[in-house]
């Protein structure tokens, strides 16, 4: 089993057998829960809202999802 050590910044390094197993990319969300005195971690599977309005969409609308979707990646 591999090992990893925490840093200063709380931060640990996934190795990369279990990077490539699981093919986790550079940027990718993961989910961190506790189980008991266990650590699991998981990939983040979002459900990105689908608009399906029937008629054209305006600049000003795709700039508001636009920042709207950066807002939620920045928390």
């Amino acid at each position: 089993m591999p090992v990893t050590k925490v840093t200063r910044n709380y931060q640990i390094t996934l190795p990369t057998e279990v990077r490539k197993a699981l093919g986790i990319k550079e940027g990718e969300l993961l989910e961190v829960e506790l189980e008991g005195e266990r650590i699991v971690i998981k990939r983040f599977k979002r459900e990105r809202q689908i608009l399906k309005l029937g008629r054209p969409i305006t600049p000003e609308e795709i700039e508001k999802a636009i920042e709207e979707g950066m807002e939620e990646c920045m928390q």
